[in-house]
C-alpha cells in the first residue's frame, strides 16, 4: 500500500509541476485549475502583414485542433479533470512585423499568459519569438477525455528566452544521401525543440550531392545517382522551409581535405587521389584525397564554391571546414615537393596557411563571415579573421582555448555530441569498435554545458552555443529519425533553458528531466518524428520507479563481547 501511495504522489506532484513542456522555460508560474482549451489562435492589430507570422500561426492552428495528446506521466492519474473556466483564443502580439530575418542576434524571447478564463496572450518582440511561444503553447495543451483537451495548473505566466543563439544540428549527407522530405521532417523536429541552426555538411570525399552552375561537372561526376542530388531549387525550397520554423541553415563546403570527390572531374588539381590500400596514411577515412595547395587552380576552385554557395544560402555564416587535413598527403606529393623545391623558404605549413588565407578572404569578400573546425586554428597555427566561428569537437578544452585566443565558439565534443557513435567500426573488414564508442545516450548529451571551465564573462559571451552532429557513415533516411531523436531534444533543453534551475541555483539533474523528456517524446511520434523510446512504457507512465537504487545502508557494527 505504501508504494502505491508513493506512485500516485509522485504522479500527482508531477502533474502539478512539469507539465512536460521540452524545453523547460526560463520562468514559469502556475496555479490549481484546469481550463477548456480553445482551437482559435488570432493575430493582433498590425501583426496580419508579415508572410511568415501568418503562416506560423497558421501552422499552429491546425496543429492544436487536430492534435490530442496526453503525456505519459498522467496516465495512472485522473486523466479527465474538471475544468474551471474556458478560453475564448489565444491573441499574438508581435512588436516587429517588419523583420523576419534569422540570424545570431535574432530575439527569440516571448511572454505567455493563460488565464483560467477568458483571452490568453502571447507577446513577443519578433515573429521566432512567436513561433518559440506557440510551440510552448501547443505543449501546454492535453487531451480531457473524448473530443476534449484542456490547458492543466492555470493560471500560467511564463517569460522565456534561450540561453544560447545558436543550437544545432549537423548533418551530413555526403557519405549517405537524405532525400528532401526527411530533412524537412528533421526541421519540423528542431522547430518542436526550439533549435534554430542546420549546420548543412552538404559535401565530402565521398558524394557531390549539390547542383552547381558554376561547375556543373562536378555533381555530373560527383553525385551518387542523378536523382540523389540536391537542385538549387530544392535548396531554395528548403531555406525558405526552414525560415518558416526557425531554423536557419549554414552551409558547409570542407577545403581543402575531405575533397576527393573534386578529383573525379578535376584530377590535375589534387593530391593523393584514393590511395588504397592504405589509404590511413593519407586520410582520417576512405577514400583519401586533398585540395594540391600549391596548385593556384586548386585555390581557385575553392574560391568558385565559395563565390556560388554564398549566393545560394543567404545565411551570415559560411563554413570552409578546415579539419583532418593530412600531411603526409602533401609530404608524399611529387607536385607539392617539387614547388617546395623551387621556392626556398616555404614549407607545406606555409602555404597551407597562405590557402586558408586566400579562402577566409573570399569569405569575407562575399560578405559573409566564416565558419571553420577547431584544427585551423590549433593544429595549423592559422589565425582567422576575427569575427570567425570556431567549431570544436576534440576535447574539454577546446572551447576555453578558443574563447581566450578571442575567437567565436560553437561546441560539438565527440565524447558527448557525436550521435553517430556506438555502433562499431564500419570498415569492411573490422569487427571492432569505431574510434568514438561508446554510444552517446541522452544522459551523456544532457549533462555536457559548454560554459564549463569558462568563467570570465567576456569569454562566455564568445561561447555561441552548441550542435550535435549526425556524421553518415552508418546512417541514412531510414535510421535518420532514431539516431537524432530524442538525444536531440536532450542538447535542445541545454542550449535553450541551460543545466541550472534559475529560481534554486541548482543543477538540473536526469532524473528531473525525464519524466518531461518521455512526453516531449511521445510527442514528436505524435507529430510523425519516429523518435526511439528511452526506457519501457511502464517507466514513462510511472515516473520515479525506474532509477537506480540507492547505495545499500551498511548494517551497524555489532558491538564488542565481554
Amino acid at each position: 500500500m505504501k508504494v502505491s501511495l508513493s506512485v500516485l504522489g509522485v504522479a500527482a506532484l508531477l502533474a502539478q509541476t512539469v507539465m512536460a513542456v521540452w524545453p523547460i522555460p526560463k520562468e514559469m508560474s502556475q496555479s490549481n485549475q484546469n481550463t477548456v482549451a480553445p482551437n482559435a489562435i488570432v493575430l493582433g492589430k498590425g501583426c496580419g502583414n508579415n508572410k511568415i507570422l501568418r503562416s506560423i500561426v497558421q501552422r499552429y492552428s491546425h496543429l492544436v485542433s487536430k492534435e490530442s495528446f496526453l503525456p505519459p506521466h498522467l496516465y495512472n492519474d485522473k486523466q479527465t479533470v474538471q475544468t474551471s473556466g474556458a478560453l475564448s483564443h489565444l491573441t499574438v502580439n508581435v512588436k516587429d512585423t517588419k523583420t523576419s530575418s534569422l540570424g545570431v542576434d535574432t530575439d527569440e524571447s516571448y511572454d505567455l499568459n493563460i488565464p483560467a478564463n477568458g483571452e490568453a496572450t502571447l507577446n513577443a518582440n519578433t515573429v521566432y519569438g512567436a513561433l518559440r511561444g506557440l510551440e510552448t503553447y501547443s505543449q501546454l495543451i492535453t487531451s480531457n477525455g473524448k473530443n476534449a483537451k484542456v490547458i492543466r495548473n492555470t493560471p500560467i505566466s511564463i517569460k522565456d528566452s534561450p540561453r544560447f543563439p545558436h543550437r544545432g544540428i549537423l548533418l551530413d549527407t555526403a557519405r549517405n544521401f537524405y532525400p528532401l522530405d526527411s530533412i524537412k521532417r528533421t526541421i519540423d523536429a528542431m522547430s518542436y525543440n526550439k533549435l534554430n541552426v542546420l549546420h548543412w555538411h552538404v559535401v565530402d570525399a565521398q558524394s557531390w550531392p549539390i547542383e552547381s552552375k558554376l561547375h556543373p561537372e562536378l555533381a555530373d561526376k560527383g553525385a551518387y545517382a542523378p536523382n540523389m542530388r540536391y537542385s538549387y531549387n530544392e535548396v531554395k525550397h528548403l531555406i525558405e522551409y526552414a525560415m518558416e520554423r526557425g531554423v536557419r541553415i549554414i552551409p558547409e563546403f570542407d577545403m581543402p581535405g575531405h575533397t576527393y570527390i573534386i578529383g573525379l572531374s578535376h584530377p590535375e588539381i589534387m593530391s593523393c587521389l584514393n590511395m588504397q590500400p592504405d589509404w590511413d596514411h593519407f586520410a582520417a577515412e576512405p577514400p583519401s584525397g586533398q585540395f594540391d595547395i600549391t596548385n593556384p587552380e586548386a585555390a581557385k576552385m575553392a574560391k568558385d564554391i565559395i563565390n556560388e554557395y554564398s549566393k545560394l544560402f543567404p545565411d551570415k555564416y559560411f563554413n570552409i571546414g578546415g579539419d583532418e587535413v593530412n600531411i603526409n598527403c602533401w609530404n608524399e606529393s611529387k607536385k607539392v615537393q617539387d614547388y617546395l623545391a623551387a621556392h626556398p623558404g616555404q614549407n607545406v605549413t606555409t602555404v597551407l596557411q597562405r590557402f586558408y588565407d586566400e579562402i577566409h578572404k573570399q569569405v569575407v569578400a562575399d560578405g559573409k563571415s566564416a565558419m571553420c573546425w577547431e584544427e585551423t586554428l590549433f593544429h595549423q597555427n592559422y589565425l582567422p579573421p576575427k569575427g570567425t566561428i570556431v567549431q570544436t569537437w576534440i576535447d574539454a578544452e577546446s572551447v576555453h582555448k578558443t574563447v581566450a585566443a578571442g575567437y567565436h565558439a560553437v561546441a560539438s565534443p565527440w565524447t558527448s555530441n557525436y550521435l553517430d557513435c556506438g555502433h562499431g567500426a564500419w570498415l569492411s573488414n573490422s569487427n571492432g569498435t569505431s574510434w568514438c564508442d561508446p554510444y552517446k545516450n541522452w544522459v551523456n548529451v544532457y549533462q555536457y554545458d559548454p560554459l564549463t571551465n569558462v568563467t570570465k564573462p567576456e569569454e562566455q559571451a564568445l561561447v555561441l552555443g552548441g550542435e550535435v552532429t549526425l556524421w553518415s557513415e552508418q546512417s541514412d533516411q531510414y535510421s535518420l529519425d532514431t539516431y537524432l531523436w530524442p538525444r536531440s531534444s536532450a542538447h535542445a533543453e541545454i542550449m535553450w533553458s541551460g543545466p541550472t534551475d534559475p529560481k534554486t541555483g541548482k543543477h538540473r539533474e536526469p532524473l528531473d528531466a525525464i519524466t518531461r523528456l518521455h512526453g516531449q517524446r511521445y510527442r514528436m511520434l505524435d507529430r510523425g518524428i519516429e523518435s526511439v523510446p528511452l526506457q519501457p512504457l511502464w517507466c514513462a507512465r510511472n515516473p520515479g520507479n525506474c532509477s537506480v537504487p540507492p547505495p545499500a545502508k551498511k548494517a551497524p557494527a555489532a558491538e564488542a563481547g565481554h
